[in-house]
C-alpha cells in the first residue's frame, strides 16, 4: 500500500475498499476497528466524504499505513475535481451566452441536463452549427453574419423556434398571385374575432407557413417574415398582445413583407409595430401603411374622424365599424394609434389569441408540441 502511485485520481473510498477486500473486512467490521458508524464508512468509500486528518491517522493506524498517504489521496482527488469544475463553469457560462438556456429548457426546446455535454450538444442541435461561435442562417439568401448585429441571442432562438415549426408544415406552393387573392378572403374575417381561426388555412394554401411561438421572457416581438428557402415564405407571430386589432394590423404587416420579398436576404423581425413612428425604413413604413389601410379603410376612416372627432363615443364607433364591416375593435386600434391614446376605446379591443391558437401550429401558452424538439 505505502509503494502506490496512482496513475489517476480515484476517491480514496476506492483505495480502502481495495484494502478491505484484500483483509476480508466489512465495512462494518471495519467501522468497529475505527470507532465510527457503519454509515461514515460507506460514505468514505462512495466517496461522498472527505478524508479530514483526524480520519487519515485512524485508517493509518488501522491499516498500517502513513496518515500522509490518504490526505495525499484525498488532495490528488478533490485538486483534480476543482480544477475540472472551472471548465464546467466556463462552458456553462458560454452556453448561456448564446442563448436563453433557461427559458430553452423550461419551454422543452432543448434537454434540461445537469451534464454540461449532454446541454452542449443540445444547443448545437438546436442552433444547428457545429459549433458555438457559428450564427445559424435563417434567411436562404443571407450571409450568416448579415444579421449578428440586429439580431440578439433571445429573438435568434425565437426565430429559430418557428423555423423548426415551420418546417414541420405541409403548405400549397407559393405564389403572389395567390397571397394577393388571399387577402380578399382574409378581408372577409374582420367581422368577428370568431373567424380568425381560418387564417392559417387559408395562408397555407398560399404557400405561406404561419407559426406562434409565444415570446421569451424579456423579447419584443411581434412578428417576423423570412424565407428559409426559395419560394417557401414563413411568417411568425408572437400574440404577445392579446387584442383583435395587433393580430390583424401585424398579420397584414408581415404580408405585406412577404409580397414585397423581404426577408430574403435578411430576417424582417418586427416589434411593436402598431406603435411603430416614422422612424423606420422604407420597408417597414410600406408594410404599416398597407396594414393600416386593412384593417380600416383609411379615407374613410379620415371621413370618420373629420364628422365625429375629437370625441369618439363607443356608439359611434360601433355604428362605424358596422357600417365598413369591420369588428369595432379594430377601428378602436386605429383611433388609438392615430391619436396616440392607448388607454383609449379599450372595451373594443376583443381577445383573438386562443381563436388563432385552436387552428395554428402553436408553441407556448402552455402548449409544446413534441415535433422538431431534438
Amino acid at each position: 500500500m505505502n509503494t502506490r502511485i496512482p496513475a489517476e485520481t480515484f476517491p480514496p473510498g476506492e483505495y480502502l475498499s481495495d484494502e478491505l477486500d484484500a483483509r476480508g473486512w466489512s465495512q462494518a467490521e471495519f467501522a468497529d476497528i475505527i470507532g465510527r458508524p457503519a454509515s461514515a464508512v460507506s460514505q468514505i468509500v462512495k466517496g461522498k466524504r472527505a478524508i479530514t486528518p483526524e480520519i487519515a491517522k485512524e485508517l493509518a493506524a488501522a491499516l498500517g499505513t502513513g496518515a500522509e498517504l490518504w490526505l495525499n489521496l484525498e488532495a490528488a482527488y478533490r485538486l483534480t475535481n476543482t480544477e475540472a469544475a472551472p471548465k464546467r463553469i466556463s462552458r456553462r457560462a458560454r452556453l448561456r451566452e448564446r442563448c436563453p438556456v433557461r427559458e430553452m429548457s423550461i419551454r422543452g426546446w432543448i434537454t434540461a441536463s445537469k451534464n454540461t455535454d449532454v446541454l452542449e450538444s443540445d444547443v448545437l442541435k438546436f442552433l444547428g452549427v457545429p459549433e458555438l461561435s457559428q450564427r445559424p442562417k435563417l434567411a436562404y439568401a443571407a450571409k450568416q453574419t448579415s444579421y449578428d448585429a440586429e439580431t440578439t441571442t433571445t429573438q435568434e432562438a425565437w426565430l429559430l423556434r418557428v423555423k423548426q415549426l415551420a418546417q414541420t408544415l405541409t403548405v400549397a406552393p407559393y405564389s403572389n398571385h395567390k397571397l394577393e387573392a388571399a387577402l380578399d378572403r382574409l378581408g372577409e374575417l374582420l367581422r368577428s374575432p370568431d373567424d380568425a381561426h381560418q387564417v392559417p388555412r387559408i395562408l397555407a394554401e398560399a404557400g405561406v407557413r404561419f407559426v406562434v411561438v409565444e415570446k421569451l421572457p424579456g423579447l419584443r416581438v411581434d412578428g417576423v417574415c423570412f424565407w428559409p428557402e426559395p419560394k417557401k415564405p414563413v411568417i411568425g407571430m408572437s400574440l404577445k398582445e392579446d387584442r383583435i386589432d395587433n393580430f390583424w394590423f401585424v398579420l397584414r404587416h408581415e404580408i405585406e413583407h412577404v409580397l414585397n420579398g423581404d426577408g430574403k436576404d435578411a430576417v424582417m423581425i418586427d416589434s411593436d409595430v402598431d406603435r411603430a413612428g416614422d422612424d423606420v425604413s422604407e420597408q417597414e413604413r410600406k408594410a404599416n401603411r398597407a396594414a393600416a389601410e386593412f384593417c380600416v379603410p383609411q379615407a374613410l376612416l379620415d371621413d370618420f374622424v373629420a364628422r365625429k372627432g375629437p370625441l369618439f363615443t363607443d356608439d359611434n364607433i360601433r355604428r362605424f365599424a358596422h357600417s365598413i364591416d369591420r369588428h369595432s375593435g379594430l377601428v378602436a386600434g386605429q383611433l388609438r394609434k392615430r391619436f396616440d391614446q392607448w388607454n383609449r376605446y379599450v372595451r373594443h379591443l376583443a381577445k383573438i389569441r386562443h381563436v388563432v391558437a385552436s387552428t395554428a401550429l402553436v408553441d407556448g401558452f402552455g402548449s409544446t408540441p413534441e415535433i422538431g424538439l431534438r
